[in-house]
């Protein structure tokens, strides 16, 4: 990256993505129902007997990245070891340039602002594999809680509107599918080599052979780590559906929540255009509560601030990117 980039970077793109978050954020607002209703009770969330949740909510944020930041960091030993504090800050630069992306694939190119030259390809390998421990740990509890919700709801002929039979097979689809991806997870050496197969696939080798040298000690540290974020992501849910009066069981919040997440995990997106996608399932899901309007502003509530303010934060260390000289 020659030093004209980098002042481009620095000086054009981070303002460009700022103006666009701004303007992106007014036309998601501007298309929900009820946003009026909505924005009021978000406002009278931080006062009351129960106004602890909604701080421990904010608090969750910076837990939920964080934890994000470590997977990055033990995913980067193994090519360029780096500081939790250096993983945090390109973690939000990668949210930053993910939304406006399909499935937050420009989450990479945020990423590797923060990587030397010459091992970024590389980076862009262990950050697929990142995600695959998360998505690994989407899959997996999505399946319990539809199990869960299965055996506790006594559904024969139904539930939320599908076919029991067609969600017993999806189920038993998904198990499989979760069963294969760990196998391949802690099988990434037998990945390796069936890719190696393909055609003009040894060019890249290059690229995707650092991932041989993790241990199945290292890879069940992400997946706990993943397990860890997980069930913060799922507790923020939890309380905002509880200050909002959708559900106060948080059994069954918990076994929805996952429901939800593995839902939006398969289907395709634009980051930016979660919220619609995301409301939608929420209400499909909690379908029994006659509470909509505390439905969809726990929806917006949670995207805002785990996505549009880290991505905020993001924008601004983009201008702190230092300029050096390429040797």
């Amino acid at each position: 990256m020659n030093k004209s980039i980098k002042i481009l970077i620095k000086w054009f793109l981070g303002p460009l993505l700022a103006a666009w978050l701004f303007y992106s954020l007014y036309l998601q607002v501007k298309a929900q129902p009820d946003i009026g209703a909505s924005i009021a009770l978000i406002k009278s969330l931080p006062f009351g007997s129960a106004a602890w949740k909604f701080w421990v909510v904010i608090a969750f944020v910076f837990v939920n990245w964080g934890m994000e930041a470590r997977k990055w960091q033990i995913l980067m030993k193994a090519l360029q070891p780096i500081s939790f504090y250096t993983a945090y800050k390109a973690v939000l630069c990668g949210v930053t340039f993910s939304l406006n992306t399909p499935n937050r694939i420009g989450e990479y190119g945020g990423r590797i602002l923060f990587v030397n030259e010459g091992n970024r390809l590389k980076a862009v390998t262990l950050s697929v594999a990142g995600g695959m421990a998360q998505l690994i740990i989407t899959m997996l509890m999505g399946c319990l809680g539809l199990t869960y919700l299965l055996i506790t709801m006594n559904a024969t002929d139904s539930l939320m509107g599908i076919s029991v039979f067609w969600i017993r097979i999806f189920l038993y689809g998904s198990f499989f599918g979760t069963a294969v991806f760990i196998f391949f997870f802690f099988r990434m050496n037998w990945f390796i080599r069936l890719l190696g197969k393909l055609p003009y696939a040894g060019r890249f080798s290059k690229y995707i052979n650092v991932l041989e040298t993790f241990d199945a000690k290292i890879l069940l540290r992400l997946l706990s780590v993943s397990l860890f974020r997980y069930i913060v992501f799922v507790l923020q849910y939890i309380f905002m559906l509880q200050l909002l009066q959708v559900e106060q069981n948080i059994w069954i919040g918990f076994w929805m929540v996952t429901v939800m997440f593995w839902i939006l995990a398969i289907i395709p997106s634009f980051a930016i255009a979660e919220l619609g996608i995301r409301g939608t399932v929420a209400k499909t899901l909690f379908a029994y509560s006659s509470n909509t309007l505390g439905i969809l502003t726990a929806t917006f509530g949670i995207w805002f601030i785990n996505l549009f303010i880290p991505a905020l934060i993001g924008s601004l260390l983009i201008l702190g990117i230092k300029i050096k000289k390429e040797k």
